[in-house]
């Protein structure tokens, strides 16, 4: 008879998101006049840079030629896509990464979960709270956990507390732990964290030879120049640190699909024999078994994010998220709420008033303004009492939304 894998079972009941367009839906059917706007998840709306765009035609067109047709790609990711990001996101910013410890891949949120196939299943695994979901889910999957518990945190977690208490900056554990999840800017609240902070981290990972999965999904965001964009630029982390990045934030890839996760060829864990193993090593064959590489269209198009056109372009796509992030800022305070984030992030992370929970906040915004965010609570225990609003939208759509809620809701 087969069986099943039980730890999916321990899963709570519903993935977040979808959740959040259960209830969604259910209001539009009943109030089909309503023009909801969905500030909630974090997929971009602008178009892609047309640098992209025109260079993935330009790869198009020579797959119907049969000289310049491709295959199968490497695994690893085209040798010219790998050099230009290792120049211009890590070299140039003083980071010891060469292009063959650079991994492309169709997306960070999949990396962050397969990472786990090369570690074993007794490491002490350390998240933040809030946290982005997939983080513990996949570990849940992995069977790396215990049963959930009443709060929402599950057995085997160490959960580090993200709140205002410490700034929102992710809080280091007296406890030793393994495998650390670390994202800034962040995903929910938009918090940064500063190269003191990052340095204590490493000097901690380091000391405990732990690891350190670092999401810099978002350090396009980064306006501040004392900010860190990669957790590489704190000395002795190609030691400790496996680096995540993704072109869906920056570029507007969610629907492209390219990423990437660094390596380093210096990082090292412990098999059961107590023996060092490269990581480098390990990560190259799960990819090389498992994953047949990112097309060759979508890789043309990833590296005209980094010609001189791409990158005005870019920069204009990151400034125009980047303005709305601060019209929501200012117009929730104007309505009287106290906000965060928002300012070298995407995210804007609101306390609920009055006392209300997360998700009675989201219903109050969804049935008194139409108006669609992430409940806090669905990022963590520590996300009780706040909510999440994204400045992925348009424009206008942003606008409307404030609108809508400086002049109905009265907190």
């Amino acid at each position: 008879m087969a069986t099943i894998n039980d730890n999916y079972l321990k899963l709570k009941a519903g993935y977040l998101f979808p959740e959040i367009a259960r209830r969604v839906n259910a209001f539009a059917q009943a109030n089909a006049d309503a023009k909801i706007i969905k500030l909630g998840i974090g997929d971009v709306t602008e178009p892609l840079p047309q640098a992209c765009v025109r260079a993935m035609i330009r790869a198009t067109e020579e797959m119907g030629d049969r000289e310049t047709f491709k295959g199968y790609g490497p695994e690893q990711g085209y040798a010219w896509l790998r050099e230009k990001i290792a120049h211009h996101d890590f070299q140039a910013r003083g980071c010891e990464i060469d292009p063959d410890e650079i991994f492309i891949s169709d997306g960070s949120k999949c990396d962050t979960g397969n990472i786990l196939e090369i570690f074993g299943n007794n490491n002490t695994i350390a998240v933040t709270d809030p946290v982005y979901p997939v983080y513990v889910d996949t570990n849940v999957m992995a069977g790396n956990t215990g049963d959930v518990k009443k709060n929402g945190e599950y057995e085997g977690l160490v959960y580090l507390p993200i709140t205002a208490a410490n700034n929102f900056t992710a809080q280091i554990p007296d406890e030793k732990v393994d495998l650390i999840y670390l994202c800034f800017p962040n995903n929910p609240t938009g918090a940064t964290a500063s190269k003191e902070h990052l340095q204590a981290w490493v000097d901690y990972a380091q000391a405990n030879n732990s690891i350190i999965f670092f999401d810099a999904a978002y350090e396009a965001y980064i306006t501040d120049s004392s900010i860190p964009h990669s957790i590489y630029e704190i000395e002795g982390a190609r030691n400790c640190a496996i680096e995540f990045r993704s072109f869906s934030k920056n570029a507007g890839f969610t629907g492209t699909r390219c990423a990437l996760t660094v390596v380093p060829k210096t990082l090292t864990a412990k098999a059961d024999d107590g023996s060092d193993v490269e990581l480098w090593k390990l990560w190259n064959r799960r990819q090389s078994t498992k994953f047949n590489g990112v097309s060759y269209i979508v890789q043309r198009g990833a590296e005209a994010v980094y010609s001189q056109e791409g990158k005005e372009q870019i920069q204009q796509l990151i400034s125009f998220y980047l303005e709305n992030a601060k019209i929501i800022r200012e117009k929730l305070t104007a309505a009287g709420l106290q906000v965060n984030g928002g300012i070298n992030a995407p995210y804007v992370w609101v306390k609920t008033p009055n006392e209300l929970s997360s998700w009675d906040f989201f219903d109050k915004l969804l049935n008194t303004c139409n108006v669609v965010g992430t409940p806090g609570s669905g990022f963590g225990a520590a996300g009780e009492g706040y909510f999440r609003i994204s400045a992925f939208n348009s424009r206008k759509n942003v606008e409307e939304a404030m609108k809508r809620i400086t002049e109905k809701f009265k907190v």
